[in-house]
């Protein structure tokens, strides 16, 4: 990249400034770009270990569901723009998606069964910006998955320990599910998903 992206942009603006195949990634945060850090390996591994899983599940249940590599999420109305760890796209709704054919873009919760964020050093965005803003779409579950004990302890517990939450939208809210350890994870997208709490933390490898 030859220059840095100005700090305060409207969504539309940041889409345009998006530089194409730049090892540095942005996302929009209330009209404030934002530097994404380059995930670690054991980030790397967790996502990339749901993404298999989650992708035998669609292929068995023989849904209309795909898991593309990069979607920027818009929460309609601002001046956000988010990429997700892993994101379950819902092809029946991309019809009414008016920027998904050109720009890659989802603005509605309806195409978004399950949408998964991998907690980083930033954990406030997971956790509070993001949680509110998915609840808002209407996206009907959101995963927040805390492997390395990076939350705050109201939502990892008290000592800190590697937790996933799980979020179902019950009557336009989201109601939070805790899984750790050999908890076998609970999920309404996928119900005979057969994963535990450590099998993900240890991506496969427990």
């Amino acid at each position: 990249m030859t220059q840095a992206l100005p700090k305060v942009v409207n969504f539309e603006e940041f889409v345009d400034l998006l530089p194409e195949n730049s090892a540095v990634r942005y996302e929009l945060h209330n009209a404030d770009i934002v530097e994404i850090i380059q995930p670690v390996g054991e980030h790397q591994e967790v996502t990339g270990f749901l993404t298999i899983k989650i992708a035998v599940e669609i292929k068995g249940l023989g849904l209309s569901y795909g898991i593309p590599n990069q979607v920027i999420v818009r929460p309609p109305e601002k001046d956000s723009g988010y990429f997700p760890d892993v994101l379950v796209l819902n092809r029946a709704n991309l019809a009414n998606e008016t920027l998904w054919q050109k720009q890659s873009i989802l603005c509605l919760g309806a195409s978004i069964p399950l949408v998964i964020e991998v907690v980083s050093t930033n954990w406030r965005d997971d956790y509070y910006l993001k949680y509110a803003d998915y609840e808002e779409m209407g996206i009907p579950e959101y995963w927040i998955v805390d492997y390395a004990a990076l939350g705050g302890r109201n939502f990892i517990g008290n000592p800190k320990q590697p937790t996933i939450s799980v979020c179902n939208l019950v009557d336009g809210e989201y109601q939070v599910l805790k899984f750790r350890e050999n908890d076998r994870i609970v999920s309404q997208t996928f119900p005979d998903l057969n994963l535990t709490a450590n099998q993900i933390f240890g991506a496969g490898l427990v």
